[in-house]
């Protein structure tokens, strides 16, 4: 490759075609590292062809135009809109739910797990019970005296 002035490398043809598509055939519109080879390039027979082209292309582009949506259109967008949200604030309603209800089970979960721990285990007696039998256990006969036991 032959050198351009400051030590850059000259363009070739390859690579300035891939500029050309990329940023069109207004050399204002490149990079500016790329602006001062691809001018030195551009003065020559490939560089003003691939320039043509590039330009033609920038011309079509330039040209199209988008008609303004009309008021059908706009209307219908907005009626999916609120559609849309009324049904995501449905599911939200519904995701809401489900999770108080899987916090309602959980505290029950954990109620019935704490009662089953600490209430203590009720051996079947044979025997009567009398008064003195608490859900603490048996009070004893200090109890019937007026006594207290410990």
């Amino acid at each position: 490759m032959a050198e351009g002035s400051r030590n850059e490398p000259a363009m070739d043809a390859k690579r300035f075609a891939a500029l050309a598509a990329a940023y069109g055939g207004d050399l204002r519109r490149w990079p500016e590292a790329e602006r001062r080879a691809g001018t030195t390039f551009a003065a020559s027979e490939a560089g003003e062809a691939i320039l043509r082209q590039a330009g033609t292309l920038d011309t079509l582009l330039d040209s199209y135009r988008v008609d303004v949506p009309g008021k059908a259109l706009h209307a219908s967008i907005l009626q999916a809109a609120g559609r849309h949200l009324v049904q995501r604030q449905r599911q939200r309603f519904w995701w809401l739910g489900l999770g108080l209800a899987g916090i309602g089970l959980a505290g029950a979960v954990a109620g019935l797990a704490l009662v089953t721990i600490v209430t203590p285990e009720v051996q079947p007696d044979h025997t009567v019970l009398d008064a003195n039998v608490t859900a603490f256990g048996d009070a004893g006969p200090a109890a019937e005296n007026g006594e207290e036991s410990l």
